[in-house]
């Protein structure tokens, strides 16, 4: 069930509607919000929430072991929480990974001159198991460290986990933020429903007009298996397609995170912010503070610090960044070039950390316009570095990324690859976004929306309504994230 559906905005209108009526039945709102977790859920693929159920039911014994076991007994704590991660890294590496590991072996087999014949799977990847099993794992995680009681009651936990607004892509929200608002009655006001309007509106508008019409040119780019003929050239096209999927994989996947956020806000329920103007960052570790944060402060917690973080030698940190970079890059998607991508950041972030004393020592100067000339050149900087990486991670393949680069396989025919019109597009919408942008960062504030007076507020709102009705790409299909 997609948020930019008629379906979903029937979805949502019945649902809020009955958690309205529920708000001070926790226990009623919440069997309800399971249901409809379920329900929203099932609407891709129903065999799959026996998966689902399964391993957060299995969680849920889990951490009351956990839970129930004095600290005296540290061997046995260990061994359920090892249980835990080990069962759904298991699940999540077999439904994620096992086409890609097969195909690999295959291949390899291929490369050294042996007939290898393995029978392909054909394994279908159930749609956000990567969110709900990364958020399951850090719950016990969470109550292994002391960081939370154990849940006891099974419909809190479940309603927790398959909570529909950011059930599927995010934001992975931790149970000491989320599972205590799913548990007391839900406070639902005027300035809920507004700001949470305003936040799903926005994306909405994100979606539908910015990310779904950007994507026609960067799929041109990076679909076409065709070359461009002389009066458009391939390294202008390839330039342009990589600037347009920076564009709608930003706009794209903050839409899902501010539609999430808007309709959990709106029932009265506040989840984590996950952007924070990510192409504003001006090195490479202020990049992951502002892309994605729900996934890399779960990285950073559960994965870089446990593998000693900064605490060892300076080559034990960059092996635990570089680590992590390239499992964060493999969480992305079975594929070698997400591999290529998470090892590329985690490179980033080793060279930063290597230079970063010397940077602090001579780019710091007494005039705050010199500071802001250089921060401005950061910005600039940093984001063609950013857009490298997404020219990895949108690449398709290997084969795909050498025809981009000019390094043909096959002669193919020859056309014109941007349009005019395409163009034309992509500037409007890099203009269109820059400026909201811009808007946000010169105001310091997150929701500028909600700060303007209120008869600018409806104009822009009507605009934004406007500019969904006649721009919106209603048929543009999934978000991006829901391959992860």
């Amino acid at each position: 069930m997609l948020f930019n559906s008629i379906l979903f905005l029937v979805f949502f209108a019945v649902v809020f509607g009955l958690v309205a009526a529920l708000r001070n039945n926790v226990n009623g709102r919440n069997a309800f919000l399971l249901v409809a977790g379920w329900v929203f859920y099932g609407a891709w693929d129903w065999r799959f929430l026996f998966l689902l159920i399964g391993t957060a039911t299995l969680d849920y014994c889990i951490a009351r072991a956990i839970d129930a076991t004095p600290h005296t007994c540290s061997g046995r704590r260990r061994l359920l929480v090892s249980l835990s991660i080990t069962v759904n890294l298991g699940v999540l590496g077999f439904f994620k990974y096992c086409n890609f590991f097969i195909d690999s072996f295959v291949r390899l087999g291929q490369w050294l001159g042996v007939d290898v014949s393995v029978p392909s799977l054909q394994v279908i990847l159930p749609v956000g198991i990567s969110f709900y099993t990364f958020q399951s794992i850090a719950y016990v995680i969470d109550v292994y460290r002391g960081h939370l009681p154990a849940e006891r009651n099974w419909m809190h936990y479940n309603t927790f986990i398959g909570f529909f607004p950011q059930l599927v892509a995010g934001p992975i929200e931790r149970a000491t933020h989320l599972l205590p608002q799913i548990k007391a009655p839900n406070v639902m006001t005027w300035d809920h429903f507004a700001s949470g309007f305003c936040l799903a509106s926005l994306g909405m508008f994100k979606k539908v007009v910015l990310a779904d019409n950007i994507a026609k040119v960067a799929d041109t780019v990076f679909g076409s298996q065709t070359y461009p003929s002389s009066v458009t050239p391939l390294w202008w096209n390839t330039l342009i397609g990589v600037y347009a999927f920076a564009l709608q994989i930003y706009c794209d996947f903050s839409a899902y995170s501010d539609i999430a956020r808007g309709t959990a806000r709106m029932m009265g329920f506040d989840l984590m912010r996950n952007f924070d103007l990510p192409y504003f960052a001006t090195n490479p570790s202020d990049f992951w503070r502002r892309w994605h944060i729900s996934l890399s402060t779960w990285l950073r917690d559960y994965l870089y610090i446990p593998l000693g973080g900064n605490r060892g030698t300076i080559l034990q940190t960059y092996r635990n960044l570089f680590l992590t970079m390239l499992l964060g890059g493999l969480w992305h998607g079975a594929t070698w070039l997400f591999v290529i991508w998470g090892a590329y950041h985690g490179t980033l972030l080793c060279l930063h950390r290597a230079v970063k004393p010397f940077l602090d020592r001579h780019l710091r100067f007494r005039s705050g316009w010199t500071n802001r000339v250089v921060k401005v050149l950061s910005i600039v900087l940093f984001f063609q570095l950013t857009c490298i990486g997404w020219f990895f991670f949108r690449g398709n393949s290997l084969d795909n990324m050498f025809r981009l680069l000019g390094f043909p396989s096959t002669d193919l025919p020859v056309i014109n690859v941007l349009t005019p019109g395409q163009f034309a597009g992509f500037c409007v919408i890099g203009v269109v976004l820059l400026t909201a942008q811009l808007v946000k960062y010169y105001m310091n504030d997150p929701e500028p929306m909600l700060r303007i007076h209120p008869l600018v507020r409806s104009l822009v709102y009507a605009a934004i309504i406007l500019g969904i009705l006649i721009f919106g790409e209603f048929g543009g299909g999934d978000f991006i994230y829901f391959q992860f």
